[in-house]
C-alpha cells in the first residue's frame, strides 16, 4: 500500500467514525489495516522484545507507557474510535465557533504513532488545524516524525517538544483551543493524567476544550452468590472525580502527594451480605461521548475481596501521587 492510499484509507476511517457509520467490526478491521503501514514505516510494531520498547519511561510524578505498550493502545479499539470522534467532533465545533481561523491542537503524550494527528490530519487542511505535540520518549518522538513525514503531514506540526508533561511549561499556551493528554489507564493507576492535568490545564484559557473530559473512579459493593441467588451490585458513589480534585488543589504551588480522601460510610449496611467491592473507571471523552465499564483496557473493573467478619463501619479511599500513583483504601472502625 502507498502512503497516499493510506492517507485515502486513513481518511475513509475517520469520517465513518466522526459520522458513527461504521461498524466495531469494520472498525477494527480498518485499524488493523493502518496499523501494517505504520509498523512498514517505523519499524515499532509494538510486539517486539527490544529492551528500549518495553521499559517505562519515569517522570517526575509517576510513569510513562514503553514505546510498545505505547503503541499497542492503537488496538484499544473502542477507546481509539471514542477518541477519534470526540476529537473530530470538537474541531468541527471550534471552526462553528471561529469560521475561518486556525484551530491549535496540543497534544500530549503522542507515543510512537502519535494517531491523534495522523488519524486527523487528512480530514483536513494545513490552514486549518496544527497541532503541537509533547513526548517525554525520544524514541517515540524519532518514530512519530518519521511516520508524519511519510504521510506528508508534516505541513500540520508546529511544535513538537521532548520533553516531561507533568513540569512542562506550553509556549502560548493561551493560544491553544483543544487539549488532548491519553496519558492514562485503569483505576489511574501508574500513568501521569491527573498530576499531568495539574501542570497543564490552569495554563490555558478557561475555554480549551480537554479531551478526554475527564476521569471519575466509583465504587460499588457485591454481595455473595447463593445457590439461589447471583451476586447482585450495589453503587456507593464517587471516590474520585479527577477534574473536581485537581480544582480544589489549584492553590497549591506543586501537586500534592495525594488528594483528599473520600469515606464510604458503611455503618447502615450489612455488609456479612457482600463478597467484594469493585473500583469502575468511568472515561468522559467529552459530550455525550463515554468509555464505561469493560469497553476499553482503561476501563476494566478492580476487584477487591472483603474479608469476613468484615467489621469496619466505613472505607476511606485517597488516590496518592507519591511514592507511586495509584487509588488506595484503609477501612476504618
Amino acid at each position: 500500500m502507498t502512503d497516499q492510499n493510506t492517507r485515502e484509507l486513513i481518511r475513509t476511517f475517520t469520517s465513518s467514525v466522526y459520522e458513527n457509520s461504521i461498524s466495531q467490526v469494520d472498525a477494527e478491521k480498518s485499524i488493523n489495516k493502518i496499523h501494517s503501514h505504520f509498523k512498514e514505516i517505523t519499524n515499532i510494531t509494538g510486539y517486539d522484545s527490544k529492551i528500549e520498547h518495553l521499559a517505562a519511561i519515569p517522570t517526575a510524578k509517576g510513569k510513562a507507557l514503553g514505546l510498545n505498550f505505547a503503541a499497542q493502545c492503537l488496538f484499544d479499539y473502542k477507546r481509539t474510535t471514542q477518541f477519534l470522534r470526540a476529537m473530530i467532533t470538537v474541531i468541527k465545533e471550534k471552526q462553528k465557533e471561529k469560521p475561518g481561523e486556525l484551530i491549535r491542537i496540543f497534544y500530549a503524550g503522542c507515543g510512537p504513532y502519535a494517531p491523534f494527528i495522523t488519524l486527523v490530519a487528512p480530514l483536513f487542511q494545513p490552514e486549518e488545524v496544527q497541532f503541537s505535540l509533547l513526548e517525554i520518549n525520544s524514541n517515540a518522538v524519532a518514530s512519530a516524525k518519521k511516520l508524519m513525514d511519510a504521510l506528508e503531514l508534516s505541513a500540520y506540526l508546529q511544535n513538537f517538544y521532548t520533553a516531561d508533561a507533568v513540569t512542562f511549561k506550553v509556549p502560548e499556551a493561551d493560544s491553544f483551543d483543544i487539549l488532548f493528554s491519553e496519558t492514562l489507564d485503569a483505576v489511574l493507576y501508574r500513568e501521569c493524567y491527573v498530576p499531568i492535568l495539574f501542570n497543564l490545564l490552569p495554563q490555558f484559557n478557561q475555554d480549551v476544550v480537554l479531551i478526554p473530559e475527564n476521569v471519575i473512579l466509583n465504587v460499588s459493593l457485591v454481595t455473595l452468590a447463593t445457590e439461589d441467588t447471583a451476586p447482585k451490585e450495589d453503587d456507593f458513589g464517587t471516590v474520585f472525580n479527577t477534574r473536581e480534585a485537581i480544582a480544589s488543589q489549584q492553590h497549591l504551588d506543586a501537586i500534592p502527594k495525594r488528594f483528599p480522601g473520600k469515606e464510604v460510610d458503611l455503618s447502615q449496611v450489612n455488609t456479612e451480605v457482600y463478597e467484594k467491592f469493585v473500583l469502575d473507571t468511568k472515561v468522559h471523552v467529552w459530550g455525550d461521548i463515554w468509555l464505561h465499564r469493560n469497553e476499553s483496557s482503561l476501563t476494566v473493573p478492580r476487584q477487591y475481596m472483603l474479608t469476613q467478619p468484615f467489621q469496619s463501619s466505613a472505607i476511606i479511599f485517597a488516590y496518592f501521587i507519591e511514592p507511586e500513583i495509584e487509588m488506595k483504601y484503609k477501612p476504618v472502625k
